[in-house]
């Protein structure tokens, strides 16, 4: 399998002369090194994969299996709503006294709206580190929002973009239910790993929504033909 050595040797790039194939992206190579470690998860041959390099500490019996790139971003709100209210005491003119009520209404009333939008929830990018793919979970590295995912932890999955993984959990640390998304171009891999475990009636693994229809033709249109994953796993144990 034409660069494949190189995806263990470099993670971040899968293959190298990516340029001979016209209409060929990064995030396509990515997908084709996925599909060849889904394809060894359906095979039971993820043993025998060479291993790949991680800082990321290993449970026993675990097994890495990618590392990238990524982004990670929270569905939270900015605030909750309370604003400092500010109130002013003017001695002079009536003029001058009206001019800084009316300077101080305008001051709390901005603070207000802004607090009221940062009330409300939206996606939060909380920076960018490595993650690492195992057989088992997922951990990104950040020093101030770092993640470790076990893929049994997880409530709800999906791959909402080709590079966009999304899920659900609840935060061990408060109690409360999370959302984030990690924009990485392993997010298919994360997608397939997280629903075998876990999710293996998602209809999106069932209906093999995680890949391009047309990808393992334009695999071999370009003569590096796609191991079929998709086709692998609904059929494993048959």
């Amino acid at each position: 399998m034409e660069g494949y050595e190189e995806t263990v040797d470099n993670p971040y790039v899968p293959a190298s002369g990516i340029e001979r194939w016209p209409g060929w992206s990064w995030l396509d190579e990515y997908l084709w090194v996925s599909c060849d470690i889904i394809a060894d998860l359906a095979d039971e041959r993820l043993k025998q994969r060479p291993l790949v390099a991680t800082v990321a500490r290993l449970e026993p019996g675990d097994r890495a299996l990618a590392v990238g790139p990524a982004q990670r971003s929270t569905w939270r709100a900015l605030g909750n709503g309370s604003y400092m209210h500010q109130s002013v005491v003017a001695f002079g003119s009536p003029a001058f006294v009206l001019g800084s009520m009316a300077t101080s209404a305008l001051g709390n009333s901005a603070r207000r709206r802004a607090a009221a939008n940062n009330a409300q929830p939206r996606w939060v990018t909380d920076g960018s580190g490595e993650i690492t793919v195992t057989t088992r979970k997922v951990y990104f590295g950040h020093p101030q929002c770092p993640l470790d995912l076990a893929w049994d932890g997880l409530d709800t999955i999906d791959l909402v973009a080709p590079e966009v993984f999304q899920t659900t959990f609840r935060n061990i640390h408060n109690g409360q239910q999370t959302t984030v998304q990690l924009h990485t171009p392993w997010a298919s891999l994360l997608f397939v790993l997280a629903a075998v475990t876990a999710f293996p009636a998602h209809p999106r693994l069932l209906g093999r929504g995680w890949i391009p229809p047309d990808f393992e033709q334009r695999c071999t249109d370009i003569g590096r033909p796609c191991r079929p994953a998709g086709h692998l796993l609904l059929n494993r144990g048959h």
